[in-house]
This record gives C-alpha cells, sequence and structure tokens, in this order.
C-alpha cells in the first residue's frame, strides 16, 4: 500500500522576489561577507557598519556588530543606534529584523523570520517580520520565531525560545518563553 504524499520538494518554487534584490547582489554579498565582514578585526566596527550598510542595511550609529554576524539579507536588516549585536547571532533576514536603539542581542541568539507550511504539499517557505523594541536584552543562545514582536525594555533570558510576542518591560524566561516579572 502506498502512503499518500504529504510532502513533495519537486514542487517547491522561491516566491518571485522573495530575496528583495537580485541572485548577483546575494552572491556578492555572500562574498563580501566572507572575504571581509567575517574576517575583519574585532575593533572595526565601523568598517562592519559600513560593510552592512553598502548593502541596504539600515544601520545606526554606534552598533556593534561582532565580525561572527551573520546577515542573510542585509538589505531587510534595521538596527537602532548604540545597539550591540554579538557573537555568532544569526540574523536569518528572510523577512525583516527590526531592532530599536539600546538593545543587545547576545551570542548565537538565531533570528529567524522564515519557515515552510508543512501542511501544503508544495512545502511552501513564507517570511514574517520581527520587530524588538528599544532597550532590550536578549541573552544568549535565544531563538526568536518569525512573527515576534517584542516591546520596549523586555528581557529575554539565556536560551529561551520566543515563540510569540512579549510585552514591554518584562522579565521572560523558559522554552516556549512566559514572563516571569516586570522589569
Amino acid at each position: 500500500m502506498t502512503r499518500p504524499t504529504k510532502q513533495n520538494l519537486e514542487l517547491y518554487k522561491n516566491p518571485k522576489g522573495f530575496r528583495g534584490r537580485s541572485a548577483v547582489t546575494v552572491q556578492l554579498w555572500w562574498l563580501v561577507h566572507f572575504f571581509l565582514f567575517k574576517p575583519s578585526p574585532q575593533f572595526l566596527y565601523g568598517w562592519r557598519r559600513f560593510l552592512a550598510r553598502s548593502f541596504g542595511a539600515k544601520i545606526g550609529k554606534n552598533v556593534l556588530l561582532r565580525p561572527s554576524v551573520q546577515m542573510t539579507y542585509p538589505w531587510k536588516v534595521s538596527i537602532g543606534d548604540n545597539s550591540w549585536i554579538g557573537d555568532e547571532v544569526v540574523l536569518y533576514s528572510l523577512g525583516n529584523i527590526d531592532i530599536g536603539s539600546n538593545s543587545v542581542i547576545s551570542q548565537r541568539s538565531y533570528l529567524c523570520t522564515g519557515s515552510h507550511d508543512y501542511t501544503d504539499v508544495s512545502f511552501p517557505i513564507y517570511e514574517n517580520q520581527i520587530k524588538i523594541g528599544n532597550e532590550c536584552w536578549i541573552a544568549t543562545d535565544v531563538f526568536v520565531a518569525p512573527g515576534v514582536v517584542i516591546g520596549d525594555r523586555a528581557v529575554i533570558g539565556s536560551r529561551s525560545t520566543v515563540l510569540k510576542g512579549v510585552e514591554e518591560g518584562t522579565v521572560n524566561i523558559g522554552s516556549p518563553c512566559r514572563m516571569i516579572k516586570k522589569r
């Protein structure tokens, strides 16, 4: 007996214009990231801001981007003044990622704006914006799911999984993430 097909990747297609730039621009960014961004000395924050801005990222003043930060599509990233993006942070920017001012995204955190619809046999990809407010702290190794809005002054504890919106001025932990107190 043959099972009915639930997922057929032969039917998969990227939506038109999904990347937001041409394939050539995407490949050029990956080369620039690999050869110029990633190997740059730790203290060259201005250089990395320049490279990201050159590809359309909206980066505020005094933003600290560590050399190991990964931005899939910088033209879909916006970071406010005085924010810090830590070592090995992944900004999986299939959709827009907006990070406010004076916010910290700590090492190894993963902001994921895309996923697939597993209920459709063609397994279509989709994107959904992530917004992180001002004066937030996303501690180490946090996963933030597509479509999440994190309010101003919120704190997300280490190794949390954020699957839904977070109220402003709260401290949150866990997998799934839940509020434990006001900040």
